[in-house]
């Protein structure tokens, strides 16, 4: 079951009927309103424009065009509110200006303002509305005082095409817009997700291993003060110290695994799922067919996403058994998680779907559920397929302090 994007009711209004209804007087509104607007918009890029490329010859007229195209996208913005409010027609902003923000200086910036297609398409928007807005103003006027039975009929016709307008001029019409603001997003989604992880490691180790280190040191101090005087207390108080540092070592074990298990940097995906698929409290068989091994934060990704999708058939599905499918198809990496569960599971259903379905998309993959009550549930993943670098000195990162805390 693919997910769709929620689509609100307003964005597409009711069909037009003889009464007037709340969107009837909502599109009279904004076509009224259009005149007003229309004037302004238009003085502003007539001017802008002739001052802009009347002193082009000059120092100042293409930075005060750069300045006016950026005008250009507020008044964009500002219609693109007003269409969403008055003709319900949501239209995604289009992504801001990367070269401007990622290269520092006065002409990285002046060089990809005059070259935005976004405030060019704005301002073209501005110029071609006054004579739309004049018609637009003295059709709705006539009609509310001579057309009114058909005045419903007319301006959803005239309501249409600024909607049309809107959509055309105003929306990020380039893919490659579109992309970098789903390229935005995800980096958001990667940053979030790393501060998070760091906060959680930071909690584990100061809860976990650092205050029961803590405790072993305060202990071994009383022991070692009572090692003359009351050598068999002393004895049992380095005992119990050495359990607690049986103790610090697995939850140091524990939590090494949870940042990057031994297994999977040593054995790949095939060893590091089976072992997960052994602490399932179902029975679960594994079936990984890869020509190789991909990139290391690929299969890491891969690995969480199998292990947190396990965790969830053991507490949520009541199921009797479960299969884990990893296999390669053309430059994608895919993975199906399957259980004969009771199914029901939701996306917003608390059991981390949602977490699962941004971390995939921060890295351009795609997460699918098909869960109908009753069961089976089926997730799908697909991740990009990169090959993996081999490391210079010949050991993957991380790999010794994870084998040093399993030899002790």
């Amino acid at each position: 079951m693919t997910m769709s994007p929620q689509v609100s009711g307003n964005d597409r209004p009711p069909p037009a009927r003889l009464t007037l209804d709340r969107w009837t007087w909502k599109e009279i509104g904004h076509l009224l309103v259009n005149l007003p607007v229309a004037i302004v918009g238009f003085v502003y890029t007539v001017f802008m424009i002739a001052v802009g490329v009347g002193l082009a010859v000059t120092v100042v007229g293409l930075p005060l065009l750069a300045v006016g195209l950026h005008g250009a996208r507020l008044i964009g913005k500002a219609e693109r509110g007003r269409a969403r409010a008055m003709l319900g027609v949501r239209v995604e902003e289009p992504s801001p200006m990367e070269l401007a923000r990622r290269e520092k200086g006065f002409f990285p910036w002046l060089w990809s303002s005059i070259m935005d297609p976004v405030g060019w398409r704005a301002a073209l928007y501005s110029f071609v509305r006054l004579p739309w807005g004049v018609l637009t103003f003295g059709v709705t006027l006539v009609s509310l005082l001579v057309l009114w039975p058909v005045l419903p009929h007319v301006t959803r016709l005239l309501s249409n095409v600024d909607r049309s307008m809107v959509r055309g001029l105003l929306s990020p019409s380039d893919e490659l817009e579109r992309r970098i603001a789903e390229l935005e997003a995800d980096r958001g989604v990667v940053v979030d997700t790393a501060a998070a992880d760091l906060r959680r490691i930071e909690r584990d180790l100061h809860d976990g291993a650092q205050a029961r280190l803590v405790a072993l040191a305060m202990g071994l101090g009383l022991a070692k003060e009572k090692l003359t005087d009351d050598p068999e207390a002393a004895a049992r108080m380095v005992d119990e110290a050495h359990g607690e540092v049986k103790v610090a070592l697995q939850e140091l074990r524990d939590l090494a695994r949870g940042i990057h298990p031994a297994v999977l940097t040593d054995r790949g995906l095939d060893a590091a799922l089976s072992a997960i698929a052994s602490r399932c409290t179902v029975p679960v068989t594994v079936a990984v067919d890869l020509p190789g091994r991909p990139a290391e934060a690929i299969e890491g990704i891969a690995y969480f996403t199998v292990s947190e999708l396990l965790q969830n058939v053991s507490k949520h599905s009541a199921a009797r058994s479960a299969s884990v499918e990893v296999w390669r198809a053309g430059d994608r990496l895919l993975l199906q998680v399957t259980d004969d569960g009771r199914g029901g599971a939701r996306m917003d259903g608390g059991t981390g779907m949602a977490g699962l379905a941004e971390r995939l998309g921060a890295v351009d993959g795609l997460f699918v559920l098909d869960s109908p009550v009753g069961g089976p549930t089926t997730v799908t993943a697909e991740l990009p397929w990169r090959d993996r670098e081999r490391q210079k000195t010949g050991e993957p990162t991380g790999t010794g302090t994870a084998k040093r805390l399993q030899g002790l």
